[in-house]
């Protein structure tokens, strides 16, 4: 299965790295199964800059790496997923203990429904209802070093503003 990680450069060698901001799934690697999704990030990345051209890093998935990694699965928003997303996003203490996870991706639109959530204007199952009328595309966080064997590098597609 083809992956991908949108990104301002070539990444051959995908490594775990810090962030500067809290994410959905924790520190890690992140990839999607969606190529424009992928290509979405490279381009807020480019209008963030004065940098004009990112790419979209495409790696080949081995799932059979899978069975010996400790890998944490949502199928789609769900109360467990927002919960680990909340943790995730602030909680600078929460550390998790998988090598991957999977779900759906929080895009603008959800950080919107987030918010509204946060001010308490939307109980929690009034927030899984409306994101359950996203489409909403995955997104895939290798979490650990024996994560990152999961993927091969293929090629580096260039994207331009």
């Amino acid at each position: 299965m083809k992956v991908y990680h949108g990104s301002l450069e070539i990444v051959k060698k995908p490594a775990i790295r810090e962030s500067n901001r809290t994410l959905d799934y924790g520190v890690g690697f992140y990839l999607t199964s969606s190529y424009e999704q992928a290509q979405s990030w490279v381009h807020r990345k480019l209008n963030a800059t004065t940098i004009r051209q990112g790419y979209v890093n495409v790696y080949e998935y081995n799932p059979e790496v899978e069975s010996a990694l400790k890998i944490l699965n949502f199928e789609a928003p769900t109360e467990q997923w927002l919960d680990f997303v909340m943790s995730n996003r602030m909680d600078r203490a929460f550390i998790h203990d998988y090598d991957i996870v999977k779900g759906p991706v929080a895009n603008d639109r959800v950080y919107a429904a987030f918010a509204i959530y946060e001010a308490g204007l939307l109980d929690k199952s009034g927030l899984i209802a409306e994101l359950k009328t996203y489409k909403l595309v995955n997104q895939i966080l290798l979490h650990s070093e024996q994560a990152l064997s999961a993927i091969k590098f293929i090629e580096a597609e260039e994207v331009r503003l």
